[in-house]
């Protein structure tokens, strides 16, 4: 039976003063001065004193009474419009089959579509809507009613403008949250690339059984895989899956099904090449009693309060034999007690392959850092494994800064580690939601860590027997060393250095160079932060008159370029064009170092070659300080291609001073006024201000702010020798291959 639209109107829609800032288009301080200056700006109409909600149809009268026209992003259109239907509208489900649709069209299409009357628009939204493929679980057909014409118009838009796949994810967003589902997390698409990329090359038939937002199975089309299964218990996740397989893999066969994977299996009586999954974590109701008997526990029953241990099963019997699972499971799984009996079966079959833990907050839930669990069902009179590998990412990760050897490097050169620049997470995240100060997972070095695990994985599956540990960062462990009273499979536990392992020579050279290093950056810091010539600008903040990026383009100030999102795909048969390129990635604006040397997956026609003068704002917000949002390039940088996620500004040299145009552009309420999105915060360059100065004037603030940056350059500089100098003289002194040096006191004695 149809979907038919609600009867009664829903309740009015609430925002708060930061979601009426990106409606506008202007900063928070903005929103806060009209509430002061206004009698007439609406009241709040709920929220509490500290936090109040204002009635989103009020505002938005109020803007358009004063003349304020939306800037908002497409995606942000399309959340205000979806929130004035109201909570339990059910809108948001019966836009998913439009979303396919209009992916089909081109966008002048599109702008046609959305320019025809009400009536027009609906009876083509539900013939197109009605083309939805039957891969698509529960979609049923849909009517749109008279209500719905302001949500379908937005959603042309966000598909024309922004793509399908955030029309999809904001449709996603909105039945989540009015769903009673918690804990839904979508996984990062670096950390579902990096899974992928650990299953063997050919693996064409793939299941997720607990696909959630898709991501994986994207990921493994991505890898070549052909025929993709998913199941998922949330029907919102099961269309949003099946819809996004449609964009990002139209020639995959796929099979979506919604249900409880352990309860109600969609698949039986199907094996697969390989299995992704992301799981649910600590979920007591999983069937412990109804499922006690049932034949996928080949290696135990899980015990109650170990759900993850019957995903791992679970998986293990939908892959051929020699077949390959992959999955995101809590650090947690690798010690408790109570699935010892099953870990050990896991290693004793041979079963468990690898375990790669991962930092905290790289995935959600971010208070915790992740493992990654690499299993193989075991073949009839296959080869006998005798070892385990751990990688220990979180280690990789608490190093010293990009750039700078590690104190374990350093102290392991003569075994031959290997040495270059390690990945810095970023620091503190900033979104628009909260200035909680937690790291954003988008904004973590993925193609770092991808490299350096599939480095040891690689090298690992192709002659196990001869793998040569890198302490401190991986090593295989004999199986019979893990079968001892705990078997803890805790990567950190296996893999630190050992005395054993530090050359004491090595390091006591490693110790004085660091220290002559750090004394010269500490006397570099001390001259940029020397004050000189800042001055008050007299009683008051002075006043801008300022234009946005968009209207400085459209005037030929600046060209906007952009690199296309990770994971897009150029024309077939095109050649990567990457390889030994450098690429300019946001990490690497996040933490001021020059461009990787790395392959990152880029559209063919999409990667833009950086030239010195050019301003970079990264796409994606948090990962520290807003200022670290953008970077003018130089000749250090010149030649390199743009990476994902990135917005390259390329201004006019007579008319716009780069530096200046990156110091404002950077400012904390420019870039939130200009962002959407709470867990992944997405810039708008269009959006971002800048005020209209006369060139000489712009010098003189772009000399201020280079200075500026600078002085941040300096002092991280400086916090990472220092960090590095202390972890370095510590491994030294407890792994007892340094002395204490000696003192007035220990001389005399």
């Amino acid at each position: 039976m149809p979907q038919q639209p609600p009867a009664q109107p829903a309740p009015s829609a609430h925002v708060t003063a930061a979601e009426i800032s990106r409606i506008a288009g202007v900063t928070r301080a903005t929103v806060s001065n009209w509430r002061r200056r206004h009698d007439d700006f609406p009241a709040p109409s709920a929220g509490t004193e500290t936090s109040p909600l204002y009635d989103l149809p009020a505002v938005q009268a109020w803007l358009r009474a004063r003349g304020h026209t939306s800037t908002a992003s497409p995606t942000e259109e399309l959340r205000t419009a979806l929130r004035l239907l109201g909570p339990g509208s059910g809108v948001a489900a019966r836009l998913f089959p439009l979303v396919a649709a209009a992916s089909r069209r081109a966008p002048d299409e599109l702008a046609e579509l959305a320019a025809v009357p009400d009536d027009q628009l609906l009876a083509r939204a539900e013939k197109a809507a009605g083309e939805l493929p039957a891969t698509v679980p529960e979609a049923e057909p849909v009517r749109y009613g008279p209500d719905d014409a302001g949500a379908v118009r937005a959603l042309l838009g966000c598909v024309r403008e922004a793509g399908a796949q955030a029309a999809l994810d904001v449709l996603a967003e909105r039945e989540l949250d009015e769903g009673a589902a918690s804990g839904v997390y979508q996984t990062p698409e670096g950390l579902a690339l990096l899974m992928a990329r650990l299953l063997p090359a050919g693996a064409s038939r793939v299941l997720d059984p607990a696909c959630g937002s898709g991501t994986l199975l994207a990921a493994a089309a991505r890898q070549g895989a052909q025929e993709l299964f998913g199941q998922d218990s949330l029907p919102v996740q099961g269309r949003r899956t099946a819809v996004r397989l449609l964009l990002a893999a139209p020639e995959a066969e796929t099979a979506i099904r919604v249900g409880d994977s352990l309860r109600a299996d969609a698949f039986p009586d199907v094996t697969v090449d390989a299995v992704l999954c992301n799981p649910p974590f600590g979920d007591r109701d999983w069937g412990h009693d109804e499922l006690a008997y049932d034949p996928r526990w080949a290696y135990g029953v899980p015990p109650r309060f170990e759900s993850e241990l019957a995903w791992v099963q679970h998986a293990l019997a939908h892959v051929e034999p020699g077949g390959h699972a992959v999955m995101l499971l809590p650090p947690a799984l690798a010690f408790r007690s109570s699935g010892r009996r099953i870990r050990a079966e896991l290693i004793r079959s041979g079963a468990l392959r690898a375990v790669v833990s991962l930092p905290a907050r790289a995935a959600y839930p971010l208070h915790i850092g992740l493992q990654i669990w690499v299993l193989q069902r075991p073949e009839p009179g296959g080869t006998d494994r005798t070892t385990v590998l751990f990688v220990d990412g979180e280690g990789e990760q608490r190093d010293g800064a990009a750039g700078t050897p590690s104190a374990t490097d350093m102290a392991t050169a003569g075994a031959g580690t290997r040495g270059g620049s390690r990945p810095r997470r970023s620091g503190p995240s900033s979104s628009a939601a909260s200035s909680a100060s937690s790291a954003s997972a988008s904004s973590f070095d993925w193609e770092g860590l991808t490299e350096r695990v599939l480095g040891q994985w690689a090298a690992f599956t192709t002659a196990p027997d001869t793998y040569a540990d890198e302490p401190g960062v991986a090593r295989a462990v004999p199986l019979v060393d893990l079968l001892d009273d705990v078997v803890d499979v805790t990567p950190a536990r296996h893999v630190r250095a050992t005395a054993a392992d530090i050359d004491p020579a090595a390091l006591a050279r490693r110790v004085h160079d660091l220290h002559d290093q750090l004394a010269d950056q500490v006397a570099a810091l001390a001259a940029a932060s020397a004050s000189g010539g800042w001055q008050p600008s007299g009683a008051s903040a002075r006043e801008w008159r300022t234009a946005t990026v968009s209207d400085l383009a459209r005037g030929g100030a600046l060209t906007v370029l952009r690199a296309a999102p990770s994971g897009t795909r150029g024309s077939k048969g095109s050649a990567a064009p990457t390889m030994d390129r450098p690429v300019l990635t946001a990490s690497d604006i996040s933490a001021g170092n020059p461009p990787s040397i790395r392959a990152v997956d880029l559209h063919a026609d999409a990667a833009q070659p950086v030239a010195a003068g050019d301003v970079l704002v990264r796409a994606l917000g948090g990962g520290g300080a807003a200022a670290s949002m953008t970077r003018v390039a130089d000749d250090q940088d010149a030649g390199a291609l743009l990476g994902p996620h990135i917005h390259l500004l390329r201004p006019d040299p007579a008319r716009l001073d780069p530096w200046f145009l990156a110091g404002f552009l950077g400012a904390e309420d420019n870039i939130a006024s200009a962002s959407t999105g709470s867990t992944h915060v997405h810039v708008t360059p269009g959006r971002l201000r800048v005020p209209l100065l006369p060139l000489e004037e712009q010098r003189r603030y772009g000399e201020a702010f280079r200075r500026v940056y600078e002085l941040r350059a300096a002092v991280r500089r400086t916090a990472d020798l220092a960090a590095d100098t202390a972890a370095t003289l510590t491994t030294g002194l407890t792994a007892g291959v340094l002395l204490p040096p000696d003192t007035p006191d220990s001389r005399s004695a």
